[in-house]
C-alpha cells in the first residue's frame, strides 16, 4: 500500500495496526517513494540468543566477587 505523508499522520494508529498484521507500507512524499514500513523480524521481537557469545568467553583468574570481598575489606582497615 501506498500512502501520503498528511494521510499518514491522519491514520498512523491505524497504519500501524496494519504493518504490525504484516504488511508493507510505502510513504510517499510529492510522488516520491519517501519511507517504507515493515514488520519487524521475529527474531529481532526478543532479546538475542548469546549462548554462542558465552560459550566463547574463558574466565582467567579469581572469581570478580572475590575481589570484590577483598577489596572492601582492605578499605575497612
Amino acid at each position: 500500500m501506498d500512502i501520503g505523508s498528511k494521510e499518514l499522520r491522519k491514520r498512523l494508529s491505524e497504519i500501524l495496526d496494519r504493518v504490525a498484521r504484516g504488511e508493507r507500507i510505502r510513504i510517499v512524499r510529492r510522488g516520491k517513494l519517501a519511507a517504507e514500513l515493515r514488520p519487524v523480524a521475529a527474531q529481532m521481537r526478543g532479546l538475542p540468543d548469546l549462548s554462542v557469545f558465552r560459550a566463547g568467553i574463558e574466565a582467567r583468574g579469581r572469581p570478580t566477587s572475590q575481589l570484590v570481598i577483598e577489596e572492601r575489606r582492605k578499605a575497612r582497615y
